[in-house]
């Protein structure tokens, strides 16, 4: 009685139905949603598969994929590019093993080099995991100072610095101040920037549950700036960009704070500061304020592939390329970059 079927882009009912079961199963999160098909279609011109499994006339669990085919980077079938989560979300095991199945199926018609399905918790502990990534959650307390005083005492004091510097933070209704921002960071780090229209696509497909927030200098200076997402009782702080003098005036720490201080006055109860590697400059910030690193699997099935595939900034094969990126002109990087960045998924 449980069939598997692809959601079509124009079936709206079945889109809802889909997110109706997405915010019910625990599994399941923002990345999830039917939302992200259209942005990989329309803004990266990914095709996109989405399995959902019904049964009885009820959805009982769901399977993003997108197709990224790249001369740069391979031929992959992803759950789910550009996202930090995805994978199977179902109500049972035979169900998720029904999806996965036809995921399989899927990737031996589409010719890939490998299956790749971006996990919380482990699903198949017979296939290959990459294990360079961790997330990092906390819960939020209900109480402002509480969650205050939850933080370690230096990471505290960078906080109560920023504060002090009078730095002010505003929710924007658009992303004229946060894109400048990130793609002026991820431009030092040698990375290509995502491009703005994919930022703009998030805000007017996901509305209040994409939101980002600028935090200026009491002048009005631009300091620093992050787009979040919020699902369920969670916000995930997913996208940021800051200013050089961020730093020196504890911007950074201060934006951070400002998302927890407001999302304790909304009563959430998480706060998940997403992915990092391991070793890298982020992984120990988070660490600092007091959050625990929490492995991912990122679970592969290799058709035409010895080894995982590599492609981070932490590959040394990059090098190279990463140095050359950060010395080049930052029009020239914006421009480059989508062309590079849609790729690499």
């Amino acid at each position: 009685m449980l069939s598997v079927h692809q959601l079509q882009a124009s079936d709206r009912e079945t889109a809802r139905r889909w997110d109706e079961f997405v915010l019910a199963c625990p599994q399941a999160t923002f990345f999830h949603r039917a939302g992200w098909q259209r942005i990989l279609r329309e803004v990266y011109r990914h095709d996109a598969y989405y399995l959902y499994a019904e049964q009885h006339g009820r959805i009982q669990g769901v399977l993003p994929l997108g197709h990224v085919n790249s001369w740069l980077f391979g031929n992959s079938l992803t759950s789910l590019p550009f996202a930090v989560y995805g994978g199977v979300a179902a109500s049972s095991p035979e169900v998720a093993a029904a999806l996965i199945a036809e995921a399989q199926a899927l990737a031996v018609k589409l010719d890939v080099a490998h299956l790749e399905l971006r996990h919380v918790d482990a699903q198949r502990a017979d296939w290959p995991t990459q294990d360079l990534y961790v997330t990092f959650r906390k819960e939020i307390l209900a109480d402002e100072e509480a969650n205050m005083l939850a933080i370690p005492r230096k990471q505290r004091a960078m906080v109560r610095k920023g504060i002090k510097n009078g730095l002010l933070g505003a929710i924007d209704l658009d992303v004229e101040r946060f894109f400048p921002l990130y793609a002026d960071n991820v431009h030092r780090h040698g990375t290509p920037a995502m491009p703005k229209r994919y930022f703009q696509a998030l805000m007017a497909e996901f509305g209040v549950d994409c939101e980002v927030l600028t935090v200026t200098a009491p002048d009005g200076r631009l300091l620093s700036s992050v787009m979040s997402f919020y699902f369920r009782d969670e916000i995930l702080p997913y996208y940021a960009g800051d200013d050089e003098r961020a730093r020196e005036l504890a911007a950074n720490d201060f934006k951070y704070w400002e998302l927890m201080r407001r999302a304790c006055a909304r009563g959430l109860k998480v706060f998940d500061y997403g992915r990092s590697k391991q070793g890298t400059g982020s992984y120990a910030f988070k660490k600092n304020w007091g959050f625990e690193p929490r492995p991912l699997h990122y679970e592969y099935c290799l058709y035409k592939r010895d080894a995982i595939p590599q492609n981070n900034p932490s590959n040394a094969k990059y090098k190279l390329l990463i140095e050359t990126w950060r010395r080049m002109p930052i029009w020239l990087a914006n421009w480059l970059g989508p062309f590079i960045v849609r790729n690499l998924g």
